[in-house]
């Protein structure tokens, strides 16, 4: 057990007012000093000092009120950077992070499967590149939040021999610790459908919602969990991983996982019979007339196994919504949700709610951008952890 000191007090009421503009917008130090509790000189000590950081704008004074004119003030996107980098199953994606949670700048690398020989060069050229971009305002990035399936090593064998064998060499290999040594900067990790769920929390449904299951479609589905607007880890990282749920097969007395039902690959291999582009999951091109057999039969499977799944989850957890977002093209996307609804209308929801789908807010670069947010979190959002008293 650990007391407090005035430090970390300090630290924590300047992350409270942080947290109350980022969630009011632009706000006078009185109306602060009401939202946050704070005294008005504790406020205006708080104010100073993160202008003097470069962390706050004063905006045009408000005129025309009763009293003094008052100057709101604002988050300044510039005050600081982040770097998101997500190591996905088919690309790699390097963005950049504004102090207000804006993607500035976004490099892509894609491949047919996750090879380390391939990947872990190419994360050096990505930070590399950001960094020659980002010119003299490198030197405001406070850190680097790396996202990545908790095991690349795993469901090789559903991407072919060569993807297994290459991809097998991932148990070997720390990734967090590979990135940390091709940096200076703090690294922070996340699994990928977790960071994901972090951009949707912070920038998109999770300012409406509280409780909700959230689901990303990419090569691979995933998921996380929001509880009392909250993410939920689990203690070994895995609430919320919807793609090993399990299910029953109608052709063979073993049952299968959600990931072999619901995921883009199983369209995405369609398409390569067909001897096509697997990238065409990604483009609203894909609803053409041309691929409307090999769509349909994708949609009817995914749509039956995700309304199971989601039933499931709902009796467990009584969420008030499922987030449904990926990479896959946004019109498949809209279109997978109706046929999860219709399914749904077959499940008998008798003693539990049934909750609202709705389509996430974020997109296909969800994991990067959660990803990103995670060095802004710890450095500049409040946590009761930096209540214990700070070693001088």
């Amino acid at each position: 057990m650990r007391g407090s000191n005035h430090n970390g007090m300090r630290q924590f009421n300047e992350r409270i007012v942080l947290r109350a503009i980022r969630h009011a917008g632009a706000i006078p130090k009185a109306d602060l000093a009401r939202l946050t509790q704070l005294s008005t000189q504790t406020v205006s000590i708080i104010v100073n000092r993160l202008l003097d950081d470069g962390l706050l704008l004063k905006q045009d004074r408000i005129r025309g009120r009763i009293g003094q004119p008052s100057v709101p003030l604002s988050l300044n996107p510039d005050g600081a950077y982040s770097i998101g980098l997500q190591v996905g199953r088919r690309n790699l994606e390097v963005v950049v992070t504004d102090f207000v949670g804006h993607i500035r700048h976004t490099w892509q690398h894609h491949y047919p499967f996750p090879s380390p020989t391939e990947v872990i060069p190419k994360m050096a050229e990505g930070l590399a590149h950001m960094q020659q971009r980002m010119g003299a305002d490198w030197s405001r990035v406070v850190g680097i939040g790396l996202s990545a399936p908790l095991s690349l090593h795993a469901w090789g064998d559903l991407m072919g021999a060569q993807a297994s064998l290459a991809m097998a060499d991932w148990e070997q290999i720390d990734l967090l610790q590979t990135l940390q040594q091709m940096t200076p900067l703090p690294v922070e990790f996340a699994k990928d459908t977790t960071a994901a769920c972090v951009a949707e929390l912070v920038q998109g449904r999770g300012r409406e919602l509280p409780h909700f299951l959230y689901v990303f479609i990419g090569t691979f589905i995933g998921g996380g969990l929001v509880l009392d607007g909250h993410i939920v880890n689990g203690p070994r990282g895995n609430a919320g991983a919807i793609g090993s749920f399990p299910l029953a097969s109608a052709e063979h007395a073993s049952t299968t996982q959600l990931l072999a039902r619901a995921s883009g690959w199983q369209l995405e291999q369609d398409l390569i019979s067909a001897q096509l582009d697997p990238l065409l999951v990604a483009s609203d091109d894909i609803m053409g007339e041309a691929y409307q057999a090999m769509r349909q039969a994708w949609l009817n499977t995914a749509a039956e196994a995700l309304a199971l799944c989601v039933t499931s989850a709902s009796a467990l957890l009584d969420l008030d919504a499922v987030v449904i977002d990926g990479s896959v093209s946004p019109a498949l996307l809209a279109t997978l949700i109706e046929h999860t609804q219709v399914q749904m209308d077959r499940i008998r929801f008798d003693g539990i709610h049934r909750p609202t789908l709705v389509a996430g807010m974020v997109g296909a670069s969800a994991r990067a951008l959660g990803g990103s947010l995670l060095p802004l979190h710890a450095q500049f959002f409040p946590d009761k952890d930096i209540f214990l008293k700070q070693d001088l």
